[in-house]
């Protein structure tokens, strides 16, 4: 039975499409040919494929107890056939199958990016020997307090302390930020420098392991969400069965028991949340808001609270400079050099600065101070370009200097000093991420939708992530936040009776996405984010945020008014059957109408347009964010 299964599982939507062809053959006969005899072989054989699985899956739950609407329609299908009424077993059957295929469409997850993120770790490690040679080994056997030696360019393969040597560090898969390294984390990128690491962690106790092993166990207890047409069937299958059972006693009438079984059947309650769920889906993706199920939207619209993850999600994730301070010398000479000496290095924020001039400098020569700076030769006069250390190294301490250097630094700027030997060039580089330009707008939407708490947590400082958030209507900041702290936040939020929200856009974001409530990523994004997440923001936009909660609010409202017309639609049915004005013919008529209301029903959300504070937004104004 169970292989039975498992190939009517496979073979779902191709049995769905044959199961369609023969029913239009089969109408196609009756109507335009008036061979009634083809019209009920092909019906009786459509009932008979469509009722195998159906019926295998009752069979499977009435062996844990659970009458399910599988129960009820595997009933009514069989008393339709004994009865001789081989359309009404067709489309019955035809209904529940096209309503399963789409609700798996729209809950199909892959799972291929958490795959990836797995074969992202690393696998080996040069350890340093006691003569100073470096063996190769695999992380599995690296033991703590070994000292491991990275290179420029290498992955770190663990957690660990520096002991000697000096660089800077992407750690962008662990915490969003990109850093001057004074610890090390395993899966980053040592972009610069040379590092001697004693090891603290390996394999998978290190916060990249704990990382794909949270996304893993958070996926996996998502993975089992009921369709929400479960709790309405666990009390109407056993009601419509002690029905016609009562009907079948009391009258001895048994096509009149199995015509209250067919009736009873819920088409419409079978249709109705699939359609509804597609339309709301692709109303959010025509709005640049793509939804994973049902299930998703019936917990967004109970979020009474967001967090947010700011590199990437809150600010573009791309540094920029964002004041000069020039201290002495030309602005634009010294802005034109700048560029010219930082255009020949790969560092992050050397990328910022090179945008400044394309005024290109010959004969520029220059070296890189591991973790400090790069020092550059150009008319036979040195110039330093780097952070205080470096400055102060090779020229003079200079109080003023070290007065903008700690302003521009308590603002939330890296800062870069750019001086020659005498500090008669001296300016100073501001350079920071910069917020979204919909943050402050589209997180003012979200109060006025009734979110009840904003937060933000980033990897970055209390004091820099406090700064960066200043000017946004958000209630918390927490800083210095590792993924699992992002995951034990949320978690903690959830125990304290809140539905959490958490949208990002990282790998080092996919524990605390794996965790919420309800998890939202942008669709810039890491395919493992992007995976993990219940909603993806497609466009980038923030305020499509809002769009997805109105959206969910909307669509859940739609499905219970589905299932409202359905269980209205039967109600209507029995009395009409018992009082004499409904026979199995009309009543079936009756039963496909309300199929057709409650598919009308859910078509209107397709045009389903949010509001705030009575406006409703243009495209233009939808699109202002991405042309700024």
């Amino acid at each position: 039975m169970v292989k039975i299964q498992q190939f009517f599982v496979k073979h779902q939507k191709i049995i769905l499409a044959l199961n369609t062809v023969l029913i239009l053959f089969a109408e196609t006969a009756k109507w335009l040919f008036h061979i009634n005899a083809a019209y009920q072989v092909l019906m009786l054989i459509v009932g008979i494929i469509g009722l195998i699985p159906i019926l295998l899956t009752a069979i499977s739950s009435l062996k844990v107890k659970l009458v399910s609407i599988d129960v009820l329609v595997s009933l009514a299908v069989i008393g339709a056939i004994v009865i001789g009424e081989f359309n009404e077993a067709a489309i019955v059957t035809w209904l529940f199958a096209l309503g399963d295929v789409l609700e798996e469409l729209t809950l199909k997850k892959t799972r291929k990016a958490v795959s990836d993120l797995t074969k992202m770790a690393p696998k080996t490690a040069l350890v340093l020997q006691d003569d100073g040679a470096t063996e190769e080994e695999d992380i599995d056997f690296i033991d703590l307090g070994e000292k491991i030696l990275i290179k420029t360019g290498d992955q770190v393969p663990v957690d660990g302390k520096i002991v000697a040597g000096s660089g800077y560090l992407n750690e962008a898969n662990v915490n969003g930020e990109s850093k001057p390294a004074d610890q090390v984390y395993a899966g980053t990128i040592l972009e610069d420098g040379t590092l001697t690491v004693e090891t603290t962690a390996a394999g998978n106790d290190t916060t990249f392991g704990k990382i794909i092993e949270m996304v893993e166990e958070a996926q996996d207890s998502k993975s089992h969400t009921e369709k929400l047409i479960n709790r309405f069937s666990k009390y109407y299958t056993p009601a419509v069965l002690v029905i016609a059972i009562i009907v079948g006693l009391i009258t001895r009438d048994f096509k009149l028991t199995i015509t209250v079984m067919v009736l009873g059947c819920p088409g419409a309650l079978v249709i109705g949340v699939p359609v509804s769920t597609v339309a709301g889906i692709g109303n959010g993706a025509k709005n640049g808001v793509m939804f994973k199920g049902s299930q998703v939207m019936d917990a967004a619209r109970k979020v009474d609270e967001i967090a947010f993850d700011k590199t990437g999600t809150l600010t573009v994730g791309h540094p920029e400079v964002n004041k000069i301070e020039v201290l002495s010398g030309n602005k634009d000479e010294i802005i034109n050099l700048a560029a010219n000496i930082e255009s020949q290095s790969n560092h992050p924020l050397a990328k910022a600065m090179a945008k400044l001039s394309e005024q290109k400098i010959d004969q520029i020569e220059t070296k890189t101070v591991k973790g400090n700076g790069m020092i550059a030769d150009l008319d036979r006069e040195k110039y330093y370009l780097g952070n205080l250390a470096l400055i102060e190294e090779n020229t003079f301490a200079n109080s003023k200097l070290t007065q903008v250097v700690d302003k521009l630094s308590n603002l939330g700027n890296s800062v870069v000093v750019l001086t020659n030997s005498n500090q008669s060039k001296l300016a100073v580089f501001g350079i920071k991420d910069r917020l979204r330009p919909e943050a402050e707008t589209a997180l003012r939407q979200l109060k006025q939708l009734g979110i009840k708490k904003l937060i933000m947590l980033s990897g970055d400082n209390q004091e820099t992530a406090q700064q960066i958030a200043a000017d946004l209507p958000i209630d918390e900041i927490h800083g210095q936040m590792l993924p699992a702290d992002k995951a034990q936040f949320v978690k903690k939020e959830q125990e304290n009776g809140h539905h959490v929200a958490f949208i990002g856009d990282g790998i080092n974001d996919s524990p605390a996405l794996a965790n919420a409530d309800i998890a939202i990523a942008i669709g810039s994004g890491t395919d493992v984010a992007v995976d993990v997440s219940d909603i993806v923001l497609v466009k980038n936009d923030l305020r499509k945020i809002a769009d997805a909660l109105s959206i969910s609010k909307r669509t859940v409202l739609n499905m219970n008014e589905n299932i409202g017309i359905a269980l209205l639609t039967v109600l209507l049915l029995f009395i009409g059957l018992f009082t004499g004005y409904v026979e199995m013919a009309n009543g079936m008529f009756i039963h496909e109408f309300s199929i057709l209301v409650v598919i009308l029903n859910g078509m209107r959300l397709i045009k389903n347009h949010r509001k705030v504070d009575g406006h409703q937004f243009s495209d233009k104004e939808k699109d202002l964010a991405l042309n700024m």
